[in-house]
């Protein structure tokens, strides 16, 4: 198993660090040709949405991004990456298109700026016990539509989806040191790999 990560941007380095702790390979994304490699998934990691999808569109990743992941590729996107893969925004702001392959309606910077930024424990489906949540100028999501499953959320709010193959936390884990979260995206990418 590999799992590409986009390094434009955000905690990518920390990804790698949680991909390793579970002895997961993986490597960073920055230019086309990195693209080309052999992956059996994607993070797609926070840090602002509007300047990733702007570098996204000037390197020719974006093209190329959106069909494997329209095509089946897993994905986890987080906090910015949500924004990313949502198919509705309310707060757009970005003159560049979104991925938009996940049937989501997303607040952007919905708990407001840098100081709007908590740590909470909370409840995500299938994992015992409660998860660490560090929110950082988080969205969240509004809504979903048919065929997401909502995972987790957070004083009324969904935080964590999950579609077929794509599967996105508002908040970033990351940042913590509980690796649960990642898991459960290699579990996606160990059922993309049997069904292949």
């Amino acid at each position: 198993m590999k799992i590409a990560i986009l390094a434009l941007q955000g905690a990518f380095a920390e990804h790698k660090q949680m991909l390793d702790k579970l002895g997961v390979e993986s490597f960073e994304i920055r230019q086309e040709a990195d693209w080309e490699k052999e992956k059996d998934g994607v993070i797609i990691p926070g840090g602002e949405s509007t300047v990733m999808l702007k570098l996204l569109h000037e390197l020719n990743l974006f093209d190329k991004i959106k069909k494997d992941i329209e095509t089946g590729l897993p994905v986890f996107g987080t906090c910015a990456g949500l924004i990313i893969l949502s198919s509705k925004v309310d707060d757009p702001r970005s003159p560049f298109s979104r991925i938009g392959t996940m049937d989501i309606d997303t607040c952007r910077n919905a708990y407001g700026r840098q100081l709007g930024s908590f740590y909470i424990e909370e409840q995500l489906k299938g994992i015992e016990p409660k998860v660490p949540m560090t929110f950082i100028r988080a969205p969240y999501i509004n809504k979903v539509g048919e065929g997401v499953e909502v995972l987790a959320e957070v004083k009324g709010h969904i935080v964590a989806a999950r579609q077929n193959n794509q599967f996105v936390t508002a908040f970033h884990p990351e940042l913590n040191e509980d690796t649960h979260i990642h898991q459960l995206f290699i579990n996606i990418v160990n059922e993309y790999i049997a069904a292949k």
